[in-house]
C-alpha cells in the first residue's frame, strides 16, 4: 500500500489532512512534513482509531484481488494446488520456485514475498500506535486501552502468521524512526510468548460493543486461541475458547437469516456467506471481519474480491468439448444459459485436490455439499448457442441438458503424455462460498465484467473456528469425547451425520472438517505449520504412527506428510501441459526468508531456514526479548 512518509503507518490520517486542506504544493514542503508524523498526527482518538482502520485494510488485502495471497496460502497444503497450467512460472514444482533470491510477489509466481513485506509492514504500523499511544486525550483508561488492546491484537495477528510462515523471525516491538540493518531472528516461541501476554492485556480491554470490522473481544479471545496451541498451553485454549463459546454474544448461526432468509431453495449456509449478510448485527457467528465496500479504497487501493476467478475452474475455456469435438460452453451474459453470471468466469487458479473436492464429501446430508449450493462440473449445461443449430444432431441433442462427465472426448486439452487437462477445466467448488454477485449495474462494476467477483465484506474468524480450535485442544489433552462433541455443534449445523465414536477422532478428523468448513478464510499452511510445531514439541504419534521432533523438524514434519497423504498432485508428482511436475518437499513446512531481507541487513542476521541457500550462514536466534 503506498504511503505518503515512510515513517508513518497511519496512511488514512494524511490521507484526510491533505484531503481538508486541498493538495497544495505548500503541503510537501520539507518544513510542513513533521506535521504528518505519528508523534504529531497521532494527537486524539479519531486519529488512533483511523491508524487501526488502516490495519484493517492491511488485513483485507489477504483475501482480494486476482491470485489473492490466500491462493499461496492454500498450494501449500492438503486441499490445493495452483491449477494455472498454461504458464511454467507458477508455484507448482515447489522445489524449483520457492527459493530466496526467486520471484515471490508475482500474480504469476506465488505471494510468499508478499507476505513477508505486507506483515511486516502491518507490524509496523501496529508499532506505531503501540509506542504513541499516550500522545492522545482519552476520556478513560478504558478508551486508552481498548486501543492499546486492538493494536496489540493486530500486532499479534501478524506475527502468528509470521511465525507459522518462516519460523524464527526478526521481532520489533517499537516503532522505528530511521531504516535498521541491524536485526536478528529471534526465537518462534519468545515471540509467541510475547503476543499472549499482549492478547491477556487485549483481552481485558477490548469490548465486542464496536462497529462491525474493527477488533472485537471475541476475535482477541480467538486469536488468543491459536496462540495459546501454538505454545503447547491446552488448557489455556480452552479456556480462551470458552471465552466465546461459553457466552451469549456469539453463537453458531443456525436459523435462516438475513435478506436471502425467505429463498426455499436456499439453506443457513447460504444465508450465512452471503456478501450483505455478513456484517449485520443479527450474525452472531461473526467475530473479525474484514470490511470492503466500493467506496472504501480511498484512492490507496483498489479492493474488491476476485474469488470466483481465482477459485471457480475455467469452463468456459474452449479446451472443454462435446463428443464430437464441438465447443462446449462460452462465456457470454447474453445467452440463454448465461452461465457466467450465475457462477462466475473463473481461470482455476486455486484448484482444489480430489482430497478436499471429493474424498472428505461423503455424506449425502451434508448441507455444505448439497445440490445448489456446490457445483460439480456435470450441474452445468452445455451452453454454447452454435450447438443449437448445429448440423451434429447429437451435439443439438446436447444443449441445454447438463455436461457429461468428462472423458477423452471432452476435454481436449492434453498433457506432453497424452493425458486431457482435468486440472484447470474440471472440479467442483463451493458455489455458496465464492459466488459474489454484483449489486450494482453491470457496466458500473469492474469486478463483474465479466463476473469475477465484486466488493464484499469477508470472514477473518468465525465461532465454527472457534469451535474446531477447542475440539483440538481437547484432542492434544487426550479428551476424545470433548473433541468430539465440538466438532458435532459445527456438523450438526450443517445437517451432516454426527460423529459417533471418540476413539475415532484423530487430527485428521478435525482437519477434514476445517476443509469442509473454512474454504479461502482458514490460511491452511499456517495452520498445518502449526500443527506440525505441536506435534514436533509434544512427541504426540500422529494417525499415521510417526512421531515428530523439533531437532529434525525441516526434514520430518506433520505438514509434509499431511500432503503427501492426501495431495494427489504432489504425491504422484503430476505434470502440467508446461510439463511441469507438482511437487514439494519437508523443508516446504517454512518459507524463505526472502534474500533481499538478508542482503540489506548488513549489521545483523536474519536467519535462512533449512532447505534453503544461505542457511550454513546461521547464528543463534535470540532466546529472550532485547529492547
Amino acid at each position: 500500500m503506498r504511503t505518503l512518509n515512510k515513517r508513518i503507518g497511519v496512511i488514512a490520517i494524511s490521507a484526510v489532512l491533505l484531503a481538508a486542506g486541498g493538495c497544495k504544493e505548500s503541503y510537501l514542503d520539507s518544513d510542513l512534513l513533521s506535521q504528518y508524523a505519528p508523534s504529531t498526527s497521532l494527537n486524539n482518538v479519531a486519529a488512533m482509531k483511523a491508524a487501526l482502520n488502516n490495519l484493517g485494510a492491511s488485513t483485507r488485502q489477504e483475501f482480494f484481488g486476482d491470485a489473492a495471497p490466500m491462493l499461496t496460502e492454500s498450494l501449500f497444503s492438503d486441499v490445493a494446488v495452483d491449477g494455472t497450467t498454461d504458464k511454467s512460472t507458477n508455484a507448482q514444482d515447489l522445489v524449483t520456485r520457492i527459493t530466496p533470491d526467486a520471484e515471490l510477489n508475482n500474480n504469476d509466481y506465488n505471494k510468499v514475498g508478499w507476505y513477508w513485506t505486507e506483515e511486516f509492514r502491518a507490524v509496523r504500523y501496529a508499532n506505531t500506535i503501540i509506542t504513541n499511544i499516550d500522545n492522545a486525550k482519552y476520556a478513560s483508561d478504558a478508551e486508552r486501552n481498548a486501543i492499546l488492546g486492538s493494536a496489540y491484537f493486530y500486532r499479534a495477528y501478524f506475527y502468528y502468521r509470521l511465525v507459522h510462515q518462516f519460523g524464527d523471525v526478526p521481532l520489533n516491538l517499537k516503532d522505528i524512526s530511521s531504516p535498521r540493518d541491524d536485526y536478528y531472528s529471534t526465537k518462534r516461541e519468545v515471540i509467541l510468548q510475547k503476543m499472549r501476554e499482549d492478547l491477556e492485556f487485549a483481552q481485558t480491554w477490548v469490548s465486542d460493543d464496536v462497529m462491525k470490522g474493527e477488533v472485537t473481544k471475541g476475535a482477541v479471545s480467538h486469536l488468543l486461541t491459536k496462540v495459546n496451541l501454538s505454545l503447547g498451553k491446552f488448557d489455556d485454549a480452552i479456556a480462551s475458547a470458552g471465552n466465546i463459546l461459553n457466552g451469549a454474544k456469539y453463537a453458531l448461526m443456525k436459523n435462516r437469516f438475513g435478506s436471502t432468509a425467505s429463498d426455499a431453495s436456499k439453506n443457513v449456509i447460504w444465508d450465512l456467506h452471503r456478501m450483505d449478510n455478513k456484517a449485520l448485527a443479527s450474525n452472531k457467528e461473526a467475530l473479525f471481519l474484514v470490511i470492503d465496500r466500493d467506496n472504501l479504497a480511498n484512492g490507496f487501493t483498489q479492493f474488491g474480491s476476485q474469488v470466483m476467478r481465482n477459485c471457480v475452474p475455467a469452463w468456459h475455456f474452449a479446451n472443454v468439448k462435446t463428443p464430437s469435438g464441438a465447443t462446449a460452453m462460452t462465456d457470454a451474459v447474453n445467452v440463454e444459459y448465461p452461465l457466467t453470471a450465475w457462477y462466475g468466469r473463473g481461470i482455476g487458479r486455486y484448484r482444489g485436490t480430489p482430497y478436499s473436492t471429493k474424498y472428505i464429501w461423503t455424506d449425502n446430508t451434508d448441507l455444505r455439499h448439497a445440490p445448489g449450493m456446490w457445483m460439480n462440473m456435470t450441474d452445468l449445461v452445455y451452453n454454447n448457442p452454435a450447438l443449437k443449430n448445429s448440423s451434429n444432431a447429437a451435439d443439438r441433442e446436447l444443449y441445454g441438458k447438463p455436461l457429461i462427465e468428462y472423458n477423452n472426448s471432452n476435454v481436449a486439452a492434453r498433457f506432453q503424455n497424452g493425458a486431457y487437462d482435468t486440472i484447470r477445466h474440471w472440479f467442483g467448488w463451493p458455489h455458496y462460498k465464492v459466488f459474489i454477485n454484483s449489486t450494482n449495474k453491470v457496466a458500473n462494476d469492474p469486478y463483474w465484467t465479466p463476473p469475477r467477483g465484486t466488493n464484499t465484506d469477508w470472514y477473518v474468524f468465525r465461532v465454527a473456528e472457534t469451535y474446531l480450535l477447542r475440539a483440538e485442544a481437547y484432542y492434544w489433552k487426550g479428551d476424545l469425547t470433548r473433541a468430539m462433541d465440538d466438532i458435532n455443534e459445527v456438523r450438526k449445523r450443517a445437517q451432516a451425520q454426527l460423529l459417533t465414536n471418540p476413539a475415532e477422532i484423530t487430527i485428521g478428523t478435525i482437519l477434514d472438517e476445517r476443509a469442509r468448513e473454512l474454504y479461502w478464510e482458514e490460511p491452511r499452511k499456517t495452520e498445518l505449520t502449526r500443527i506440525a510445531y505441536v506435534f514436533a514439541m509434544t512427541g504426540k504419534p500422529a494417525y499415521n504412527g510417526k512421531t515428530y521432533n523439533l531437532a529434525s523438524f525441516s526434514d520430518n514434519n506433520f505438514l509434509y506428510d499431511r500432503i503427501i497423504e492426501k495431495n494427489d498432485f504432489y504425491r504422484n508428482q503430476v505434470p502440467t501441459v508446461q510439463g511441469v511436475k507438482y511437487r514439494i518437499a519437508p523443508y516446504h513446512v517454512l518459507w524463505p526468508i526472502p534474500a533481499a531481507a538478508q542482503r540489506f541487513n548488513v549489521r545483523g542476521r536474519i536467519n535462512q531456514n533449512k532447505g534453503y541457500n544461505g542457511y550454513e550462514e546461521n547464528v543463534a536466534p535470540l532466546d529472550k526479548i532485547v529492547e
